[in-house]
């Protein structure tokens, strides 16, 4: 006979093992909080890697369609490696060039800048502003704080050449080992098969979205680039890129994008052309950006567009300007790794989604929950209809046996 033994009364209060829940709460809190201290001091290493990552699952399919033609290991590696140099190294040089020549362009319009100036300080001092407090105000966008700041830009080349080699080769070895994530996904598989689906959901919901936003960017960029040539803006080239890397940041990317174009239109043409700029650039990017895309990439990714603004802050935050780039695959990551691998906690997704589960997933539910139905039930838990048809007759009763 066994004596029962008294176990901690826990009660609403209390976590697991007597624990209070607050605690268990403020534990949690702390733990979240070292986490995202310590990603902050990894900024540096933790988005190029991010970086490579996206761009190595952008390229997947096109390397495994390589390796399904029969094209050898080693010459699909080589191939995609030497692709995507070309394409990160043409856009770094375009980049440069224009900045150069937007450098070299500024000094051409002093005498417009200082008359601008001089109309900003006449209307402080009419709002009432002191003489002095509104030259300050207005000489604080003076021409040579500009060719100051796009000069230490372009200092700042040579440390981002850096990054761009770390980020260079990194996508050497992950492209190299991207031919064996199958065999790596399988043996997860075989121990943790819900995470294997939630690395590939991350995967195609990156790619997914990188699809839709690089079209999108480009539809705009070409608008963009069309309207301000129309207009008489010089270095449409370097505007139209800068449009379509912006368009990369969730919301308030063409905020970024329009800011350069409307200062240089203002000094072109002065504030009637740079007001034309903003307009132009509010009306096609509130259209396309702010109307079109978001139901597009709500359906490609599943966030709603609250989760996609947070989440911008956030790794912008975090990661600094490479993570509001990086912004949509780093939360499909962390979904994952924290929502889709572990099925007791798929409700969050109806919280962060952008819309409800696909049609396929309910009719999938509601087959499972027919079948789970005893028999002589429908689906809605009613008795069913079973009028026209011959009554089962239930199975006698088996006599016990004699002992």
């Amino acid at each position: 006979m066994t004596t029962p033994t008294a176990t901690p009364d826990a009660g609403p209060g209390s976590g697991g093992f007597g624990v209070p829940r607050a605690l268990m709460l403020m534990l949690g809190a702390a733990c979240v909080v070292i986490v995202i201290a310590g990603l902050q001091a990894g900024a540096w290493l933790i988005a190029p890697i991010l970086l490579a990552l996206v761009i190595v699952i952008a390229v997947s399919p096109v390397q495994s369609w390589l390796r399904r033609i029969g094209v050898p290991g080693w010459l699909t590696v080589l191939s995609m490696v030497l692709v995507i140099f070309a394409v990160v190294v043409g856009l770094v040089v375009l980049l440069v060039a224009s900045v150069g020549q937007l450098v070299a362009l500024v000094p051409q319009y002093a005498d417009r800048t200082q008359n601008i100036t001089n109309q900003v300080t006449n209307l402080l001092h009419r709002v009432g502003f002191d003489p002095g407090h509104a030259q300050a105000t207005a000489s604080s966008a003076d021409i040579g704080k500009i060719a100051g700041a796009v000069g230490g830009l372009l200092s700042s080349v040579s440390g981002a050449l850096t990054s761009l080699v770390f980020i260079l080769a990194l996508l050497l070895f992950l492209i190299a080992e991207a031919g064996g994530a199958s065999r790596r996904l399988d043996a997860i598989g075989a121990d943790r098969p819900h995470m294997v689906e939630a690395m590939q959901s991350f995967a195609h919901g990156t790619r997914q979205y990188l699809v839709v936003t690089a079209i999108f960017g480009l539809i705009v960029a070409v608008l963009d680039s069309v309207a301000l040539a129309i207009m008489g803006i010089p270095l449409v080239v370097l505007w139209g890129l800068l449009s379509f890397i912006t368009n990369f940041i969730p919301n308030v990317g063409f905020i970024i994008g329009v800011i350069p174009p409307a200062l240089v239109g203002l000094l072109v043409g002065g504030w009637q052309l740079g007001l034309a700029v903003l307009i132009v650039y509010c009306v096609l990017n509130a259209i396309v950006q702010s109307l079109i895309q978001p139901h597009f990439t709500g359906d490609a990714v599943g966030l709603s567009t609250t989760i996609t603004f947070v989440a911008l802050l956030f790794w912008a935050w975090v990661l600094g300007p490479l993570g509001a780039l990086l912004a949509i695959p780093a939360t499909l990551l962390i979904k994952a790794v924290l929502v889709d691998c572990d099925p007791s906690a798929r409700w969050v997704e109806a919280l962060i989604g952008a819309n409800s589960p696909p049609k396929k997933d309910k009719k999938k539910h509601q087959k499972g929950a027919e079948a789970a139905e005893p028999a002589g039930r429908d689906a809605d838990g009613d008795a069913a209809d079973t009028e026209g048809e011959p009554p089962v007759a239930a199975p006698a009763p088996r006599a016990a046996p004699a002992t």
